[in-house]
């Protein structure tokens, strides 16, 4: 039975049964984008197009997962729903690698470093080389290789500037990072990207199977693509043209991690022809709220222009709350979110946003005190736990000796006699025979001993390869993945070492549940399939969890939330706090001073702090609360805050505002404020 397009409004209808060619759809905050994504597809597959000759590109793991099962309900077909090509930018690229990987010279078992191994690795290249006594941070150091390797350049064609510092130990230090990560058998996660794309230029077969293998591809949330992300669809389309994409110009927050909006702001410059199809009925907000959003995004020069509309009425005012100081503001929200509660609203129909993780600790302290259960986004996830990294850097060596950074880690975790000298003689002795530092191991076995290692230091280093290995050839041999890695934990005595380290019986417990946690993902995993390649390919999924994959336990309680962390999200009730200058829009905004560190705290420009204040409106459906404090402590003192522009770019008429102040401080007039910012020309 074919799907009924008569569910969808004009323009959504007009996206979804749009032929070929470059098609751009312009989805406005909470206008059914993914609606369309997936009555897209599936009219494609009505249409005789078959699955696998689909690519749908997304930024999370999960929203793949939950596009496919939409597909899937649609279809009434899970089996042609599972055809489907679905998954981000870097699962499609392992996707290539791993069929490629002889092209690369790769063997099977090959490493993908997630973001700690990357700061891991380079840390090692960086060992030594500092000028004077000079540290350099390592993640600043890495986002200068990244921004290389995204525009495709060479360590040898590095090019730094000599004025600057870290663009000089760049240049030193580039080249031997990508020696570390060969040596490895590994690839980071623009290698994910960067490499597909450089497979499909300088060898023709490679892209001709790939461009031919995909006759439709389809990108979600494409306001956050970077330039590699761009050459990798460009390069997938080059022979048909026939993509689509869907995002939202105003709602690109992530140009600090490389998103570029000029992606989609010259879409149709980039792929020639290209039909426009505009998204505007929003189906989550009141008028009210809608009002506010289009107030304050229309403020931005550069942009497409859209304005939301809904017919699900005014709706409540949007209240405004002054407060004296931080701890008034914090203690005020507790306060309300109680009265919420109390009067039938659920916890977790609520969520409290700011601009800043730094904002996060009064509000907790208010919430512990008044006894509001909250969840925050954006904590360590599962797989970023220490006990749970350290068996993962086991089945990592089990499964690629050559791993040397996961070796590194385990080499004497849990403690047994190998110390750090020890390790850096091994490591260099490595370097001398241009070997791995597992071959070193190996040959430092008691039988084999040629060197001046003592005799219990070769007995520990023959005991840790006997339980790799005997991991290895469990798994090899067809033997459970499960039964192995709880065979590995027995041997290194994880579990007592857990109890030993921690400082309560509570927390050991904690700690021995997360890995019984990893056990039971393996598990789930075994369920499908079995055989080190399996496990290898379990481990590099593993690398390519992103924040918005990690399940939290949300159960009626509060959600607190970074602006950025709240893309995608939406709730009844929401509040945004510290709607102030030089918190919205951020200091960093409005003083650069670093700007191409990948941190959301060193923002770019004024008009993306005003896009990020746009998603946070329109994440609330049927009430939202504005708050900032009139002083907060800076440096130890107590500074006098200026309401953020963004609030002043709301109509008075949609505010109702509330003074909390028992001694209301003297504050600007807002009419003199808005004059004020009137004096200057913000060119955005």
């Amino acid at each position: 039975m074919a799907i009924d397009l008569a569910k969808l409004n004009p323009p959504q209808r007009a996206a979804v049964a749009h032929g070929g060619g470059p098609l751009l759809v312009l989805a406005g905050a909470g206008s059914g984008k993914t609606r369309v994504i997936t009555f897209r597809i599936v009219r494609l597959i009505e249409q005789g197009i078959p699955p696998e000759a689909i690519c749908a590109v997304t930024f999370t793991n999960k929203a793949a997962e939950e596009m496919r099962e939409r597909v899937a309900f649609l279809l009434g077909d899970k089996k042609t729903a599972n055809r489907l090509v679905m998954g981000t930018f870097h699962s499609l690229g392992l996707r290539v690698l791993r069929e490629e990987r002889k092209a690369l010279g790769f063997p099977a078992g090959f490493t993908i470093y997630d973001a700690s191994d990357q700061l891991g690795a380079l840390r090692e290249c960086l060992r030594g080389i500092h000028e004077g006594d000079r540290r350099f941070d390592v993640k600043a150091v890495l986002t200068r290789i990244s921004l290389a390797k995204n525009a495709f350049i060479t360590p040898d064609a590095y090019e730094p500037n000599e004025a600057d510092d870290y663009d000089a130990i760049t240049a030193q230090v580039y080249g031997k990072y990508q020696e570390t990560l060969r040596a490895a058998a590994a690839f980071d996660f623009d290698d994910l990207i960067v490499e597909p794309v450089r497979l499909f230029r300088e060898v023709a077969e490679v892209g001709e199977k790939w461009r031919a293998r995909f006759r439709y591809v389809l990108v979600d949330e494409y306001q956050d693509t970077n330039k590699a992300q761009l050459h990798m669809i460009e390069e997938l389309v080059r022979e048909h043209g026939n993509l689509t994409v869907v995002g939202d110009d105003d709602q690109s927050i992530y140009s600090w991690r490389g998103a570029d909006p000029t992606n989609i702001l010259r879409f149709d410059e980039m792929f020639p022809g290209a039909t426009v199809v505009k998204l505007e009925q929003n189906y989550r907000s009141s008028k009210t709220i809608l009002d506010a959003a289009n107030a304050v995004i229309a403020n931005n020069k550069l942009r497409h222009g859209k304005t939301l509309w809904s017919e699900k009425g005014t709706g409540k005012p949007i209240l405004h709350a002054v407060a004296r100081d931080t701890e008034q503001e914090a203690q005020w929200v507790a306060r309300e979110l109680l009265a919420l509660h109390e009067s039938g609203k659920r916890w977790d129909a609520m969520a409290v946003m700011y601009r800043s993780n730094i904002q996060a600790k009064l509000l907790e302290e208010q919430f512990r005190e008044h006894g509001v259960p909250y969840v925050m986004y954006g904590g360590q996830q599962f797989f970023e736990r220490k006990e749970v990294k350290d068996v993962i850097a086991y089945l990592r060596v089990a499964v690629n000796p050559k791993d040397e950074l996961a070796l590194r880690r385990i080499i004497n975790y849990p403690a047994r006699g190998i110390g750090a000298t020890t390790v850096e003689r091994l490591v260099a002795r490595a370097h001398a025979r241009h070997a791995s530092l597992w071959d070193v191991l190996v040959a430092s076995r008691p039988d084999l001993a040629d060197d001046d290692l003592r005799p219990a230091t070769r007995t520990a280093i023959a005991d840790l390869v006997a339980v790799l290995a005997r991991t290895r050839n469990a798994i090899e041999d067809g033997h459970s993945i499960v039964g192995a890695t709880k065979d590995l934990i027995d041997d290194i005595k994880l579990y007592d070492d857990l109890r030993d380290a921690s400082p309560s019986l509570s927390a050991a417990q904690r700690r021995i549940d997360n890995v019984t946690g990893l056990i039971g993902s393996l598990e789930r995993h075994e369920q499908k399939s079995r055989g080190v390649k399996d496990l290898a390919e379990y481990l590099r999924q593993l690398s390519l969890q992103s924040d918005g994959d990690d399940d939290k336990d949300t159960k009626d309680k509060v959600i607190m939330t970074t602006l950025h962390g709240a893309k995608g999200l939406e709730f009844p009730i929401c509040f945004i706090v510290g709607m102030e200058e030089e918190l919205l829009p951020h200091a960093r905004t409005l003083n650069p001073q670093v700007t191409d560190v990948m941190d959301p705290d060193h923002a770019t420009d004024v008009s993306e702090e005003r896009r990020l204040c746009y998603v946070g409106i329109t994440r609330a459906q049927e009430q939202l609360y504005l708050t900032r404090a009139c002083q907060r402590v800076s440096r130890g003192r107590p500074m006098v805050r200026t309401p953020s522009r963004f609030l002043l770019e709301i109509p008075d008429d949609l505010l109702d505002v509330k003074d909390l102040a028992e001694e209301a401080l003297q504050e600007v007039p807002r009419e003199d404020v808005k004059s004020f910012f009137a004096k200057f020309s913000f060119d955005e």
